[in-house]
């Protein structure tokens, strides 16, 4: 009688859902404020870099708190008999773990693809460079957004329209490097910061430092490119030394019950 009453239960609770009687959407964008206070710094990034600029990142976090929040309700109903603190603990851990899931999925995705995504900052760098010696380095910022990866032109965005609103400091810089914490992007923006503020007498100068720092960025793509590389060939050899091992011992073993039942 009891599994009847729950499955009863959660029958009626998922046709009121469906019904718009309970609305979780609702509920998620009344107490928006308190469930961005879960929400993961790295976030909006990890979505960018998986899914394109096309992709909210608010919706897919809202989308999260909302399935989170139905494994609890659904197992809040099988728990119900007999609830007590420890049930109520492995409800909490059991909404934990749906809500972190999709964020270590997208997390794996961007460890596979790092030295990929992480090459696209140098790569985009060094066209800047050519068009700083120019251009001051808002106007080519401006400019270099065209052949921008396609990752970084909502962030750049950003950062003309503050530098354009007459945000003269270092925020606008920093607030991109937050948002995209690709390999060295806080350093090369603190670069880039200072190369805007420098003299036209030391330009040339401050640029030179810039290439070289981008130089080194570039190396550094390049190493970790070799490395996973290096590694991809010796995981695949490791694997064909193993397959080959087992076959001989199978074949050896085979050998030996032949010879046994002559």
């Amino acid at each position: 009688m009891q599994i009847e009453i729950i499955i009863i239960a959660v029958i009626v609770f998922l046709v009121m859902t469906a019904g718009g009687q309970i609305n979780i959407n609702e509920l998620i964008s009344d107490n928006q404020m308190l469930f961005l206070r879960l929400k993961e710094s790295d976030w909006d990034f990890y979505v960018r870099a998986r899914y394109g600029n096309g992709a909210n990142p608010d919706l897919l976090f809202n989308k999260r708190i909302k399935n989170a929040l139905l494994v609890m309700v659904l197992a809040f109903f099988f728990m119900i008999q007999d609830l007590n603190a420890v049930k109520v603990l492995i409800i909490v851990v059991i909404g934990i773990f749906i809500f972190k899931m999709p964020y270590s999925d997208i997390k794996k995705y961007y460890a596979r693809h790092m030295h990929e995504i992480d090459a696209m900052l140098p790569h985009y760098l060094k066209n800047l460079e050519i068009l700083i010696q120019h251009y001051t380095v808002p106007v080519a910022i401006g400019k270099s957004m065209a052949e921008a990866p396609e990752i970084f032109k909502d962030g750049l965005q950003e950062m003309i329209n503050a530098i354009n609103s007459g945000d003269d400091s270092i925020e606008p810089y920093m607030q991109f490097a937050r948002n995209y914490p690709v390999r060295d992007s806080m350093r090369m923006m603190r670069l880039l910061y200072r190369l805007s503020l420098g003299r036209q007498e030391r330009k040339q100068e401050q640029i030179l430092m810039f290439s070289r720092s981008i130089s080194s960025l570039q190396q550094k793509a390049r190493e970790t490119r070799y490395k996973n590389r290096l590694e991809k060939m010796e995981n695949k050899t490791m694997s064909m030394l193993i397959t080959t091992g087992f076959g001989v011992m199978i074949l050896l073993v085979l050998a030996v019950i032949q010879l046994m039942n002559i």
